[in-house]
């Protein structure tokens, strides 16, 4: 097997009964679970700029893209592709890193895992538009309970109903963005291949987070320690990177919507990251506010896979 035969044709082919792309899911989430924290990290008590955290992570992936694609001689991508990669890029490449870096200057790692526990059900309804289905009623029911849930959390961790605190909107719209990132980079890689994509998207977008790299450099250099470095090449390499290899192989291998689950697990590993590397404290509201967060999603997801999908698989 090479490296490229993750790639696939542009027709479907049928997929036999497997677990294979829950395990590469699982595998994926469990990579990114660690990236909350880690950003916490990196940008806590002004060590690193969330500029310099987001951009440099995406500059140190392309890096490796780079040269995963030169030296595995990879093609091009055609027409349409492109304009598809730079969705992908601006979403998970530049969108979410960037937004999370600046919230979780001033939010808790816990919090902001909480906030993103909406991740699976924005994905699901992004994945939902994308392909033009027509979903039950409970699903956007259930979906537009989850994305209360989140905002009722925010608000009272922010001081009270209608206190939503700036971080809590930078953390919407990573959530967003991301979303779009994942739906459009999961069918983009049946195409692409699962490393591809991503791969490509980084390359994509390596001139202006450069540049953005360069900007933050000049205006706040980094008086990080061997702690907060080792972070960032967390963040650039796996977070970046590696993890994108298993997610989007996870959600080539489909049902996407089926995939999209185990990220179900994420803010729960993220929570006792949280918990175990940084010390903070678990609090009621914190755990009370996650499982509804969580629940709604996944019972959002799970309506919607209530309409058989058919599956594709890479050759």
């Amino acid at each position: 097997m090479t490296l490229n035969s993750s790639a696939t044709l542009l027709r479907p082919h049928p997929l036999p009964p497997s677990r294979a792309g829950l395990w590469w899911g699982l595998l994926g989430v469990a990579g990114f679970s660690f990236t909350v924290p880690f950003t916490r990290v990196a940008v806590a008590d002004g060590a690193m700029s969330p500029l310099f955290v987001g951009s440099g992570r995406a500059v140190i992936a392309a890096l490796l893209a780079a040269a995963a694609l030169a030296l595995t001689r990879q093609r091009l991508p055609r027409g349409g592709q492109w304009g598809r990669l730079a969705v992908v890029a601006a979403g998970v490449v530049a969108g979410f890193p960037l937004l999370t870096s600046y919230a979780l200057t001033t939010a808790s790692a816990g919090h902001g895992a909480v906030v993103i526990a909406l991740l699976p059900a924005a994905t699901a309804v992004t994945a939902v538009l994308r392909g033009r289905e027509r979903p039950p009623v409970r699903f956007w029911v259930m979906a537009a309970v989850g994305a209360l849930a989140a905002v009722g959390f925010a608000s009272l961790q922010g001081g009270g109903i209608g206190s939503v605190h700036w971080s809590d909107l930078l953390l919407f719209g990573a959530v967003a963005a991301a979303a779009v990132g994942y739906a459009e980079g999961g069918l983009l890689a049946r195409e692409l291949g699962a490393w591809q994509t991503i791969s490509w998207a980084l390359v994509l977008s390596a001139p202006l987070m450069s540049v953005l790299l360069a900007v933050s450099v000049a205006r706040q250099p980094p008086s990080a320690g061997p702690v907060e470095w080792a972070a960032f090449a967390y963040l650039g390499v796996v977070s970046m990177y590696l993890g994108f290899f298993a997610w989007y192989r996870g959600l080539a291998i489909g049902p996407m919507a089926q995939v999209s689950q185990i990220q179900l697990v994420q803010p729960v590993m993220t929570l006792c990251w949280a918990a175990l590397l940084l010390g903070e404290r678990l609090t009621w509201p914190t755990l009370l506010g996650g499982l509804a967060v969580v629940a709604c999603a996944g019972t959002a997801v799970r309506t919607r896979l209530g309409r058989p999908a058919p599956r594709t698989a890479p050759e």
